[in-house]
């Protein structure tokens, strides 16, 4: 191998792995999704932190959001990545526990992370991978400490959520990446004489957006995807590691009759930490009325 070959090799590796992992952004949208009159209301998404206790830089980066001062927070899942993390992970949150929020889990928040071949993910989705039995996180200290600041957990359950005198009608499911969602405990037609419709998931496969969109959920949020994660400069992910295509790997777009946004996240696995044309991220989304 040519020298040079390989000093761009290692140079993009130290990039991806170094730089763009920590280079976090916030991106904004607005969705003029509210009916008319009605005062825009913001969301903060997060998703996929993929947290270790060590990761000072993307703590922070976390706690600076609380001067945001968002209306609503939504989490959808793989907050964390090692049994020691949850008191790192509510620290991050502090900042932000005071407003009104709502989560739901990911995989990667009941089962730890385990060594594999990064380019496997090239072929075969995380779906595939075998199941195991027990459970390897403490997911359940992790729910326990958000809703005890009064954020509401979402899996495969509705809700209704107050911000001012806004009312938002929300459905959430668990994570179809390991076949814990239950869409079936939540069907139904979302509540009409509400401000907002929400519904949220940590992975966004097509079947459970589709029942979303047909119940009358108006905003679909989900993760999962670390927007492909390795990406191509002007072409996108290489895949999206669950049943939604690549050009909504990431960002705002339709789903049938509903808005669908699907955040990058901020973290990685341990064992796979690098990220290249594909920053982490969190949302600020500004819900606007219809025009």
């Amino acid at each position: 191998m040519p020298l040079s070959l390989l000093g761009a090799g290692v140079a993009g590796l130290a990039y991806a792995s170094v730089v763009e992992r920590n280079w976090f952004r916030l991106r904004r949208f607005e969705i003029p999704v509210l009916a008319p009159g009605q005062r825009p209301v913001r969301i903060l998404h997060l998703t996929d932190l993929h947290l270790t206790p060590g990761r000072r830089m993307l703590i922070n980066w976390v706690r600076s959001l609380g001067d945001l001062r968002p209306d609503l927070v939504v989490n959808t899942g793989d907050s964390i990545a090692h049994p020691e993390a949850v008191p790192a992970l509510l620290h991050a949150l502090e900042p932000l526990l005071d407003r009104p929020g709502l989560f739901v889990y990911g995989s990667n928040d009941l089962y730890a992370p385990v060594p594999k071949n990064p380019l496997r993910y090239l072929w075969s989705t995380s779906k595939n991978a075998p199941r195991r039995k027990t459970t390897s996180l403490p997911w359940q200290d992790l729910g326990a400490g958000m809703t005890a600041a009064g954020w509401l957990d979402m899996n495969n359950t509705t809700a209704r959520i107050k911000v001012g005198d806004f009312d938002i009608a929300v459905g959430g499911i668990h994570d179809s990446h390991i076949d814990r969602d239950r869409y079936d405990l939540i069907a139904g037609p979302a509540p009409t004489d509400a401000d907002l419709r929400l519904g949220v998931m940590h992975s966004p496969e097509p079947r459970n957006m589709t029942k979303f969109a047909a119940d009358g959920y108006q905003l679909l949020l989900a993760g999962h995807t670390h927007g492909g994660q390795v990406c191509i400069p002007f072409y996108g992910a290489l895949v999206t590691n669950c049943g939604i295509d690549r050009a909504r790997a990431k960002g705002l777009s339709r789903h049938d009759t509903s808005w669908l946004h699907v955040s990058a996240g901020l973290g990685t696995s341990p064992y796979s930490p690098v990220r290249f044309a594909c920053f982490p991220e969190a949302s600020l989304l500004t819900l606007s009325p219809r025009r």
